[in-house]
């Protein structure tokens, strides 16, 4: 099977999952080359909107049985809420901001979508670091909090994504860097290194950036919320 996609989304792990989604596979299953990414921005590009462009090619021996049989285990797993399930959590999450953002430094915008399975939220205001906090900690409290909100009375699970200032984009790009890296000094001194721990977010983002890689392997070890990335040679 021999297919070749172009994805695309607001950080590289976005189109990614953008293209696998598409593609109805794995990551295993694919070879992933990132042809847009933000350090070819120009100045007068960065109050447009980032787009990263990923190219996903299906691998030799990946057949259409072996396909089938992934698109069912991803199928399994994601939840795909109703338009009024979609609704209900929209109204839930808004009814939350309007009286959370009077309590906000003034000028404080934010911006509710709509997903198949929850909602993608979005603030904007340069005085709103407290909100993010320490790597994030603050902002994934915060996000674990609207998530609540928006499934009250809604069946299923609905998931909610929050990103304050563009966060969550500049900390991909934090990411990555650090894992190549990592991924260099592990080759050059031949021995295994332990990251710090990690939102499980931000270890996807090192296991992503890292899966190409020739030389080194990545896992996880520990227990949340202390879980971490261990990099090391390939075997």
């Amino acid at each position: 099977m021999d297919k070749t996609i172009v994805a695309e989304g607001k950080t590289t792990n976005e189109a990614i999952e953008n293209g696998l989604k598409e593609l109805k596979v794995s990551k295993s299953m694919v070879d992933i080359k990132v042809l847009e990414n933000e350090d070819k921005r120009s100045f007068f590009s960065i109050l447009t909107p980032r787009v990263v462009k990923v190219e996903l090619t299906v691998k030799e021996g990946i057949t259409e049985s072996t396909k089938g049989e992934e698109t069912k285990r991803i199928e399994k797993k994601e939840i795909v809420l109703s338009e009024e399930e979609q609704e209900k959590a929209r109204n839930n999450v808004e009814t939350f901001l309007k009286d959370f953002v009077k309590n906000l430094p003034e000028g404080t915008q934010y911006k509710v979508e709509k997903t198949i399975s929850g909602l993608n939220v979005t603030m904007n205001n340069s005085e709103l670091g407290y909100l993010i906090g320490y790597r994030g900690e603050t902002l994934y409290a915060l996000q674990n909090v609207l998530t609540a909100i928006a499934g009250k009375d809604i069946t299923n699970k609905v998931r909610v994504v929050l990103d304050i200032e563009g966060y969550k984009a500049k900390r991909e790009k934090t990411l990555e860097d650090l894992a190549e890296k990592v991924a260099r000094t592990v080759v050059k001194t031949r021995k295994s290194i332990t990251l710090e721990p990690m939102q499980p977010y931000e270890r996807k983002i090192i296991h992503t950036k890292l899966q190409e890689n020739s030389k080194v392997e990545t896992n996880s070890i520990g227990e949340e919320p202390r879980r971490r990335i261990v990099v090391s040679l390939k075997k």
